[in-house]
């Protein structure tokens, strides 16, 4: 029987915005403030600029395509209306695994720097293991409360991490003010560490490779509507939520690394604090807060991970493209089968492969950017009529629908283009590839053919089982 969702338990408009910003930002603002620094030097607020206009520009395709399809399972959804089943299930199965993947790789993150934060190994496995089964234990306990738990959740956490990074930005102005040090951006590019400049001379490449690192940081907009049947009015909230979302995010990140670079530049380039962005400061009461912070933020987005990748899984068996058995939910709306499903993997993914990070964020990430050119495709589909599957007779715009879908797929081919896929693939050392990275290459033919394959005849024998 179906199981329905009381209406108060869906997330709202702002409920919406908060999950958006809270599957956006995660550690990469507290901890590494400093990497895209690193790489171009005083230029790197341009770079951030430049990387909040290309996921503004994407964000609108994503928002365009929520007021066609109000199914779940975002990119799965929009992939398998506008290009037909067989193309819908490969993205789906694709970003099913990605999701976990991701989910996987932020819950060894918050673990790791806990355990940095507090003096511990980070590379201690045992530890490492203990406090993953802690934290989706955890993480297990809010979701099968209920939806409403998990939204007050996320909420809760979203209001406390954009507070802490507000406070940074207030906190850094102040001590500018107080200090007079209003010089030391243009002393970014000088700063030396063990005797040698650190930011190197700048090419299209390394600026490319930076705006695509910054770029990063304002990723997870694309899953926002992977829960959308569990939103109110999905296909008018949505696309105004995730352009707010991302508007948000810019100013706060952009004021984030402007204070860091005024403030103190050699700091954030050079310290080994884990949580670089609390160098800056001599505070100890402001460090606190800032590390509480940081803390919250990482937590939060595992809780907007367990939301995001069972519903991936769930939208799929409500299609019929994997067992229904996956669809059934307890009498608190939680889809316990498709979340037992999800966080086995994120624990399992990257136990199975380590704890190597480096290569699963790669696999994830190769699989967004196939994102960001197929749904803004579905779009273009969608407002010509093109599609596969009836839509939603939702109002259409020639800019919003067709030009933004455009240019971001231009865009995002020319970033995958001039992207070092050497730095990527290949097995570096002391900054130079020195040969092929064949475990990096055999995940992506794992994730992109293999998977796919078998869960593709797992699925056909199911269905021949049933009929018989």
């Amino acid at each position: 029987m179906k199981q329905q969702i009381n209406l108060k338990d869906k997330l709202g408009f702002w409920s919406i915005v908060f999950l958006a910003i809270n599957s956006i930002i995660g550690s990469g603002i507290f901890l590494t403030p400093g990497s895209v620094v690193r790489q171009v030097g005083s230029q790197a607020l341009i770079a951030y600029l430049l990387a909040a206009i290309l996921a503004s520009i994407i964000a609108i395709s994503f928002a365009a395509a929520a007021k066609y399809v109000t199914q779940s399972g975002a990119a799965y959804a929009y992939a398998k209306a506008a290009f037909g089943d067989k193309v819908g299930f490969y993205i789906g199965i694709l970003r099913y695994f990605s999701a976990t993947t991701a989910w996987g790789v932020m819950a060894v993150g918050v673990i790791k720097s806990t355990l940095a934060i507090f003096g511990m190994n980070p590379n201690d496995n045992g530890r490492v293991i203990l406090g993953i089964l802690i934290l989706m234990g955890i993480i297990s306990l809010i979701n099968a409360l209920g939806q409403r738990v998990v939204k007050y959740v996320m909420n809760l956490s979203t209001i406390v991490k954009v507070a802490v990074l507000l406070l940074i930005i207030v906190a850094g102005l102040l001590l500018l003010l107080t200090t007079g040090a209003t010089g030391n951006l243009s002393q970014v590019d000088q700063v030396t560490q063990n005797g040698k400049v650190i930011v190197p001379t700048l090419t299209t490449a390394t600026f490319t490779m930076a705006v695509v690192s910054a770029f990063y940081a304002f990723t997870g907009f694309e899953a926002v509507a992977s829960g959308s049947e569990d939103m109110q009015n999905p296909s008018k909230n949505l696309p105004r939520a995730i352009p707010l979302a991302i508007l948000i995010i810019a100013a706060i990140y952009i004021g984030v690394v402007a204070v860091t670079l005024l403030v103190n530049p050699e700091v954030i380039m050079t310290t080994n604090q884990v949580v670089a962005v609390t160098a800056i400061f001599n505070n100890v009461i402001l460090r606190d807060i800032i590390l509480i912070g940081a803390l919250v933020s990482m937590f939060g987005i595992n809780v907007a991970s367990s939301f995001h990748a069972p519903r991936i899984l769930e939208a799929m068996a409500k299609q019929g493209q994997i067992s229904s058995k996956l669809t059934r939910r307890t009498k608190n709306n939680f889809p316990l089968r498709s979340f037992v499903t999800s966080i086995l993997l994120a624990v399992l993914i990257p136990l199975a492969f380590n704890y190597n990070m480096t290569n699963l964020i790669t696999l994830s990430a190769l699989v967004r950017f196939l994102g960001f050119i197929m749904v803004p495709l579905a779009v273009i589909f969608f407002y010509f009529n093109k599609s596969q599957v009836a839509v939603l007779p939702a109002p259409k715009n020639f800019i919003t629908d067709v030009c933004a879908p455009i240019v971001s797929i231009l865009l995002v081919v020319f970033l995958l283009i001039n992207y070092n896929w050497k730095l990527q693939f290949g097995i570096v050392e002391n900054g130079q590839v020195i040969g092929i990275n064949w475990y990096a290459i055999g995940m992506a033919v794992f994730g992109f053919v293999v998977l796919p394959l078998v869960i593709t005849l797992i699925t056909k024998l199911e269905n021949r089982s049933v009929t018989k």
